[in-house]
């Protein structure tokens, strides 16, 4: 465990019971969340390799524009 997560721990156990349950049930979600993101785009690349070329296909054949942040 790294020293600032230790810090941040004895922080937290300084909380609470029930602040302690939230920072945990919270911490727990984002780690979850995390590993769902990781798994989506891992599972994406072909999908994602595939937009990239038709994208790029595009450019090449002149039907794409610069954007204009201004015309956002």
């Amino acid at each position: 465990m790294t020293e600032l997560l230790k810090k941040a721990f004895a922080e937290a156990s300084k909380l609470e019971g029930d602040e302690q349950d939230a920072l945990g049930r919270w911490l727990l979600q984002e780690l979850a969340s995390q590993r769902r993101w990781d798994q989506t785009l891992a599972n994406s690349q072909d999908t994602l390799a595939a937009l990239a070329d038709e994208a790029l296909a595009e450019h090449r054949d002149g039907r794409t524009q610069d954007l204009d942040p201004q015309e956002l």
